[in-house]
């Protein structure tokens, strides 16, 4: 679209919490250039609505229910938006997965508000913007990932699921065995296909294999086939 002879910035907020989509749609709408066209409460609606609109940016929160930040990332095509993260966690294994995983900015929910301005704008044109912070820790992980073993960036309780995945227990399994709740256990599954760079959690579940974490004989004997959803 276009207005006054410039491209307008068509924006796409994804958010479970309406709040933050309302202060979000407040501070765009009163930017010459950018017009908000969706608000999504979920991941899910959030991948029907680009379908529909085709928004050139999408404001990204990380954690939401069912389907959350990461899950969104993955599931994008090819005629994806470009994506700022904005969320409250700043986890080291959640900015570097989602750059990973094409998000161009990624910005902690407290940042100024012409910074998310100054972000939308240069996602438009293929840019990113990113806090200091953030910044130092990418290029910290892009100068030690070359060390860094496959397991090394998951956290104890993210091994124990992937120790479980190779075993092919299914997350109902795994949350009775670890005393976890289902969307817990999602969420961790999540995260480690994000770490592990890797598309579902067979191929997960072969890279714990690789790694030892689970003798190849008792995978072999586990029960149940493949690992399961």
């Amino acid at each position: 679209m276009l207005l006054g002879g410039r491209d307008v910035i068509r924006v796409l907020i994804v958010d479970d919490h309406e709040v933050v989509r309302q202060g979000l749609r407040f501070v765009l709408d009163q930017e010459d250039g950018i017009e908000v066209v969706g608000e999504c409460a979920n991941g899910a609606q959030a991948l029907a609505t680009v379908r529909a609109v085709r928004p050139a940016v999408m404001l990204l929160d990380m954690v939401m229910p069912g389907m959350d930040g990461l899950d969104v990332l993955r599931a994008l095509g090819p005629d994806r938006p470009a994506v700022i993260v904005l969320t409250s966690f700043q986890e080291d294994e959640r900015v570097v997965a989602a750059v990973r995983l094409g998000a161009l900015s990624y910005l902690p929910k407290t940042t100024a508000v012409d910074r998310v301005v100054d972000a939308v704008r240069a996602a438009a044109r293929g840019g990113s913007v990113l806090e200091p912070g953030i910044a130092a820790l990418l290029v910290r992980q892009v100068r030690h990932g070359e060390r860094r073993g496959p397991l090394d960036s998951l956290t104890p309780r993210e091994r124990e699921v992937l120790t479980a995945l190779a075993r092919g227990r299914s997350n109902g399994e795994i949350a009775l065995s670890l005393s976890l709740g289902k969307e817990t256990v999602k969420t961790h599954v999540s995260s480690i296909l994000a770490k592990l760079g890797v598309v579902d959690r067979t191929q997960a579940a072969i890279v714990g294999l690789q790694q030892g974490l689970v003798p190849l004989g008792e995978a072999l004997e586990a029960d149940g086939g493949p690992p399961g959803r």
